[in-house]
């Protein structure tokens, strides 16, 4: 086997960013895998974070089990924490990495990744991996934002140069920030019968005055304290233009007709 590609999530593992994370759920981030989630199915997901969303996924298939695989180690134990929380004891979570995932072949009926294949260095090797540890008969899934198709209103200076700068520092760290409209062809790509893959497309949308709130004083704080911020000094940025930027995602929440969109591209592969 070739080397072990890098894995670099930009964010980072600031508590800002976590935040964000804990708020997924199956519903709010991944309704389009209800469908085929049933009792006493084996499920992985890929790329876990804290644990949200494999906890509720655990809600999905009574009297199976979930096993969610996180890169940072730190970050396995919030997962493992909020599954004690939860009281899941169908859930586990252990350290790995998508591009070499410690499963036997057709482990699982359902693998399953949230925004993760934009951020890693081998989405297609990743996928490949994903289609290898599920069996005969189950489902690969993935959902990606495609970051060219996010829009928002009003046009709050600034907003747009943190968008091109945020996916600038995405691509330097090895990852692809319009992975949206390209999970169909990573899939194929990574062997998947084409005839085999059903897309769909969802997004998420914040504008009522706590979602602005919520959703923009996590942007605000990552581009001050997340690993964004060396990724972004390293391409020509000072701290005068980060808090620059982060004051204009301030400016935007107080906007009563603020308004943001993230679109995601979604696939469900039939193994």
């Amino acid at each position: 086997m070739s080397a072990q590609p890098q894995t670099t999530y930009i964010h980072g593992s600031h508590e800002s960013v976590l935040r964000s994370h804990k708020w997924r759920t199956v519903a709010n981030s991944a309704a389009y895998l209800i469908p085929h989630l049933k009792p006493g199915l084996k499920v992985l997901d890929v790329g876990c974070g804290p644990g949200t969303i494999s906890v509720d996924i655990a809600s999905y298939v009574p009297g199976g089990h979930v096993t969610g695989l996180e890169y940072d180690p730190a970050i396995v134990e919030h997962a493992r924490a909020h599954a004690a929380e939860r009281g899941a004891a169908d859930v586990a979570f252990v350290q790995g990495d998508a591009h070499a995932l410690p499963f036997a072949d057709s482990t699982f009926d359902v693998v399953h990744a949230h925004q993760v294949l934009q951020h890693i260095a081998e989405p297609v090797r990743a996928l490949r991996e994903m289609r290898r540890v599920a069996r005969p008969g189950g489902v690969v899934a993935a959902r990606e934002a495609d970051w060219a198709a996010f829009t928002w209103f009003p046009d709050t200076p600034g907003l747009g140069e943190w968008h091109a700068l945020a996916q600038r520092v995405n691509r330097a760290y090895g990852g692809e920030p319009h992975a949206g409209r390209r999970v169909k062809a990573w899939a194929r790509a990574a062997g998947f019968d084409a005839a085999r893959i059903s897309c769909s497309a969802a997004t998420w949308c914040f504008s009522t005055p706590e979602e602005r709130e919520w959703w923009g004083g996590r942007m605000a704080e990552r581009i001050a304290t997340a690993g964004f911020t060396k990724g972004a000094v390293e391409l020509g940025a000072s701290a005068e233009d980060l808090e620059r930027l982060s004051q204009a995602w301030r400016t935007w929440i107080q906007e009563e007709d603020g308004w943001f969109v993230l679109l995601h591209g979604e696939i469900i592969c039939q193994v």
